[in-house]
C-alpha cells in the first residue's frame, strides 16, 4: 500500500494521479495505523510551513512521521518540514534532516518559479536520470547543502534540491510536475 499524507497542504490530488499513472493505487490519509503500514508513503505539499506544522503536531503526526520505516517520499513542503527548522514563520520542524531551511536572498526573482537544473546525485532515486536533469521548482525557502544532500540545484546560490537519511529521501521539485525526468524519479522511488 501506498499512502499519501493528507495534512494542511495542497497539491495532493496531482500526486495521487502521477502515482497512478505509474499503475500504482495510493490512499490519502492522516491516520498513523495507515502510515506506518504502509509499504511507502509520500509526504506531499504546497503552502506555509508554520500552518503545515501546527496541523501535524495537533494530530501527532510529526511524531508518525519519525517513526515510519519504510521509505518515505518528502516533496516541497514535505521535504521543508523533514528539515530541523524552518525561517518561515521561525518554525520548529521534524528534524530528521539536520539541516536548515532558509528564505532566498533579495538578489533574484523569489519565489523561484519554472524549470532549473539538479546535478551530483547521490542516490538510487536519481538511476536511470540523465546528468544536469530539468525539473520543475516552485518555492520561495530553501534547504541548506548538508550531510544529508543528494543533489544540488543552484538559484541565486547552490542549495539541496534533494536530501536523504536512512529510509526518508526527500525532493524541492516537483517531481509529479516534471514530465519524464519526474515521473522516473518518482518510479524510482515506488520501486525501492
Amino acid at each position: 500500500m501506498i499512502a499519501i499524507l493528507k495534512y494542511n497542504a495542497g497539491n495532493i490530488r496531482s500526486v495521487q494521479n502521477a502515482v497512478a499513472r505509474l499503475g500504482y493505487q495510493s490512499i490519502i490519509t492522516d491516520n498513523p495505523n495507515d502510515l506506518l503500514a504502509a509499504d511507502k508513503v509520500i509526504f506531499p505539499g504546497v503552502g506555509e510551513a508554520g500552518t503545515a506544522m501546527n496541523y501535524l503536531k495537533s494530530r501527532n503526526l510529526d511524531l508518525v512521521i519519525k517513526d515510519i520505516k519504510n521509505p518515505l517520499l518528502g516533496i516541497c513542503l514535505g521535504l521543508q518540514l523533514l528539515c530541523k527548522h524552518s525561517e518561515e514563520s521561525d518554525t520548529e520542524c521534524i528534524g530528521v534532516f539536520d539541516t536548515a531551511v532558509r528564505k532566498f536572498p533579495p538578489k533574484d526573482k523569489v519565489p523561484h518559479i519554472g524549470w532549473n537544473n539538479i546535478y551530483e546525485y547521490k542516490s538510487q532515486i536519481f538511476n536511470n536520470i540523465p546528468n544536469s536533469a530539468d525539473l520543475y521548482f516552485v518555492h520561495s525557502y530553501f534547504a541548506e547543502q548538508s550531510i544529508h544532500t543528494i543533489a544540488t540545484c543552484s538559484y541565486i546560490l547552490p542549495y539541496s534540491a534533494a536530501l536523504q537519511n536512512n529510509n526518508f529521501y526527500a525532493v524541492q521539485f516537483h517531481p509529479e510536475k516534471s514530465a519524464i525526468v519526474g515521473e522516473q524519479i518518482l518510479k524510482n522511488f515506488l520501486s525501492l
